[in-house]
């Protein structure tokens, strides 16, 4: 309510939000807040907190525009959650509504949803996860998922240079069988250690390279 915002700060940062939005400027919000503390001198106590607070609660406004603007909460939320340059937002959501169109989308988001938790339990245990090496590779599966992303990143990544991000994502349906046998055939936490770095440091590249527009594990119910 208004009695719990006197200074209307919702509505100001929903002004930023569209300025920012509407115009594609490229600019970073991080480095627009921190010059805009610095003008405030020793009056800040802990600018550090204070500006990590603020980016946060611009964000949060964030959610909230696109959400009202009709867009679906997991669309929205897989966007927001790689914070990216607020110019491209716009852009990037109509992929990922393109991308959530498709009929390998459900497949491909449920498989990286597993990814990132495979990867985060694998890091809280202090796993090591270095480069792919190809000559560590046992099983036909785990092989043709590495080829296949080997073979759609150079078109994607040139997509995604050109900012046609909705290009970008729909050229990772033609991962949908590799990694769905993958999965089927594939013990990524292999009791040889090399061989198990091996396996989630390719998932690690799977990862990397699907949410390079939006964190596509967000789509899954």
């Amino acid at each position: 309510t208004g009695d719990k915002d006197p200074f209307a700060l919702r509505r100001h940062a929903l002004g930023v939000i569209r300025m920012l939005m509407d115009n594609a400027l490229p600019a970073s919000l991080a480095t627009l807040i921190e010059k805009a503390t610095a003008t405030f001198g020793a009056k800040v106590a802990n600018p550090v907190e204070s500006n990590a607070q603020l980016l946060n609660f611009m964000f949060d406004r964030l959610v909230g525009y696109l959400r009202d603007q009709g867009s679906r909460a997991q669309e929205v939320d897989a966007v927001v959650a790689t914070r990216p340059p607020w110019g491209e937002i716009k852009d990037r959501l109509a992929a990922v509504k393109s991308f959530a169109a498709m009929s390998e989308a459900e497949s491909l988001s449920a498989a990286n949803k597993r990814v990132a938790n495979i990867l985060r339990k694998a890091e809280e245990s202090g796993e090591a996860i270095g480069a792919v090496n190809a000559s560590l590779m046992q099983e036909a599966e785990e092989k043709a998922l590495q080829a296949a992303l080997a073979n759609v990143s150079p078109s994607a990544n040139a997509l995604f240079a050109k900012g046609d991000f909705t290009g970008y994502l729909k050229s990772f349906a033609a991962l949908k069988a590799p990694v769905d046998a993958f999965f089927d055939k594939v013990m990524v936490m292999a009791d040889d250690k090399a061989v198990r770095a091996n396996r989630l440091a390719l998932l690690r590249d799977l990862r990397d390279a699907m949410n390079k527009v939006a964190d596509l594990s967000k789509l899954a119910s």
